[in-house]
């Protein structure tokens, strides 16, 4: 496999003099939290079931188990999917911009269609990550009293809301401490699971695949259902890929191999030999692994390791928002910024109160850890499968001959895999797999509405429209009333005549001595260079055409862009105090004959209507804007 433009890392970290262990402690604090959570409840789920649980249940379980870790998080992701970067830079729809490049036709549309899909699914899982993750910490209490059982749900609600309510401030100073906690939490994994192995070695037979296999061959059924439960043990590996933009793939790896699969190992081992002592103990195998002393402190580190999970996906949340945005696939969102030196600590308002309501629901109507597994692996096996869909797709067109067919049977093999989880996971819709299906449609029909609404506008907007650079001309020729200072018309359409021109023209009768058509754009990849930034062409005497490019992690500021202009093209008066902004603000009205159903194009009115304003989005003083009011049919 090829990746295509590797050698240009234009990401946040890009430029950061840090140490490669401060970045590999970065990443067991950013990356790791959710996969290095799962060990609170995933070797319950998977064994639950069994009435009477014999040692072969537990050691062919196991053996499942960790050949499922090396075979998609340290074969797949860790060492191939970090191989797809997009610049620097990971994550679904980084992963589609490439997948879809020089594509057309149905084929493009497909991709577009599952990634789309697939970054919906993750909305699901950042709902569910914290809800879980937060349960089956607290859940711990239960083994130090029982009378403590009717706490979790209360404490667990407490703890959550505290964490999205901190949100706002950013995470600048407490995100500090996530690598310590993490690389903590990880160590004390490997210490309790092995003085577990300790007492029972022979719980490291399952390192054997042979016990899997006849697992497998023995109960076909039961194992296909198993997939369902031991899918939990890697959700968080979508975040290897995710978050390759702000460590590197060098560290993430790093990081993996050296401490985070060690740990995980030793762990899920060290309950499995406790399970072969004690079946009894299956009712909490991983805090009943630590001794009697050390449950209460055990309880109350899991408690932060999950906050530190839970914050990674909400970041995760902002940042699949913010890549949306940009891209065209949904509306215009107010973006806070919480840091003055780190771009990534972002904030929306929007998207945290949503994911607040929606967690909190999930607490009271799930009220356990068990029963929100179900739920959860619907969502992480859906987009574990489009990744490998779209990666597939790139494969295919970097590479031809012998190499094309190795990667082609190589990564069928990995999609049969993945095939297999998602199809164990959809048996369980009706056990709660409906909640991120359920999400995951309607935020994937909200993202395709939004996206045909816009191009729908666009088509309109380009029909019967004149070419700008002659109607420039001609209007200079018999020019209107001039009047000082400098008009600049945001359109979408560069080389057309914008409306709001022409309503000005029509209402104000008058043309300013200069006039800048400004068009912004968002690119196929993360981070434009500096040099590709805009590009200005003179149209005629008084008049200007400037395109503006932004990858899709970076965010719009059209001051600071006109300030640059400014600089390369003195002739042109952009001084803040002489300029003016126009602004096309476009109300959707029923048309003749409707280019979208009744229901679909009330949907995208309504999106356009609670979309951030351009102003703000664009970061364009509010008192330099004039704004022509126009009526669309759609």
């Amino acid at each position: 496999m090829t990746s295509s433009t590797a050698t240009v890392d234009k990401g946040p970290m890009a430029h950061a003099p840090s140490s490669k262990a401060a970045l590999i402690m970065g990443a067991l604090g950013v990356v790791y939290g959710d996969i290095g959570t799962s060990p609170l409840y995933t070797l319950r789920a998977c064994l639950t079931g069994y009435g009477d649980l014999q040692p072969g249940h537990v050691l062919g379980v196991l053996s499942i188990l960790f050949w499922m870790l090396m075979l998609v998080v340290s074969f797949k992701y860790v060492t191939l999917v970090l191989r797809a970067d997009n610049r620097g830079e990971g994550g679904t729809l980084a992963l589609l911009e490439l997948a879809i490049r020089g594509r057309t036709g149905r084929v493009r549309v497909l991709l577009i269609m599952l990634a789309i899909f697939g970054a919906a699914l993750f909305y699901g899982d950042s709902m569910i990550t914290p809800a879980i993750s937060v349960l089956s910490a607290l859940e711990g209490i239960s083994v130090v009293s029982h009378r403590f059982e009717h706490w979790v749900v209360p404490l667990s609600m407490i703890v959550l809301i505290a964490l999205f309510v901190i949100q706002s401030r950013g995470t600048g100073t407490v995100g500090k401490l996530f690598g310590p906690i993490m690389a903590l939490w990880f160590g004390t994994l490997a210490v309790v699971g092995g003085w577990q192995i300790w007492q029972t070695p022979a719980i490291l037979e399952a390192l054997d695949p042979i016990w899997a296999v006849r697992f497998v061959i023995e109960s076909p059924g039961a194992s296909f259902v198993l997939l369902g439960s031991v899918v939990l043990a890697l959700t968080g590996a979508e975040a290897l890929y995710a978050d390759m933009g702000h460590f590197g793939r060098s560290p993430i790896r790093r990081a993996w191999f050296w401490m985070v699969l060690p740990s995980l190992a030793l762990c899920y081992f060290g309950q499995g030999a406790l399970l072969l002592r004690d079946p009894g103990a299956i009712k909490n195998p991983f805090f009943l692994m630590a001794p009697d002393w050390f449950v209460a402190p055990l309880v109350a580190l899991a408690t932060v390791a999950t906050v530190v999970a839970s914050q990674a996906v909400i970041s995760g949340a902002y940042s699949m928002t913010r890549q949306a945005v940009q891209l065209g696939y949904w509306p215009r969102m107010e973006i806070l910024h919480t840091s003055a030196v780190e771009k990534g600590q972002i904030y929306l308002p929007q998207v945290n109160a949503l994911l607040l309501a929606a967690v909190m629901v999930l607490v009271l109507v799930f009220r356990s850890s068990d029963n929100l597994a179900a739920a959860y692996g619907f969502a992480v096996t859906g987009t574990m499968l489009t990744t490998s869909v779209l990666l597939f797709s790139l494969t295919m067109r970097l590479n031809a001959g012998a190499k094309r067919v190795m990667w082609s049977v190589v990564l069928g093999f990995l999609l049969v895999f993945d095939l297999l989880l998602f199809s164990a996971n959809a048996l369980k819709v009706h056990e709660g797999g409906w909640l991120p299906l359920l999400v995951g449609i309607v935020v994937f029909t909200l993202m395709i509405t939004w996206r045909r609404g816009r191009y729908l506008l666009g088509e309109l907007q380009q029909r019967d429209r004149q070419p700008l650079k002659e109607f420039m001309e001609q209007l200079e020729a018999y020019p209107p009333a001039r009047v000082h200072g400098t008009a600049i018309f945001m359109t979408m359409s560069p080389g057309f005549v914008p409306p709001a021109l022409l309503h000005n023209l029509k209402h104000n009768k008058v043309l300013h001595d200069h006039v800048l058509f400004f068009t912004i754009r968002s690119a196929d990849v993360p981070y434009v260079l500096a040099e590709e930034r805009f590009t200005v062409a003179k149209l005629s005497a008084s008049s200007w055409q400037a395109v503006v490019t932004y990858g899709f992690k970076e965010e719009p500021d059209v001051p600071e862009v006109l300030r640059e202009i400014a600089e390369a093209y003195p002739e042109l008066d952009l001084e803040p105090m002489r300029t003016s902004f126009y602004l096309s603000r476009q109300t959707v009205v029923s048309a003749r004959r409707p280019a979208m159903r009744r229901w679909r194009r009330a949907l995208f009115a309504f999106m356009a209507r609670n979309s951030t304003r351009s102003t703000k989005f664009f970061k364009i003083p509010p008192n330099r804007v004039v704004e022509m009011g126009m009526q669309v049919e759609l």
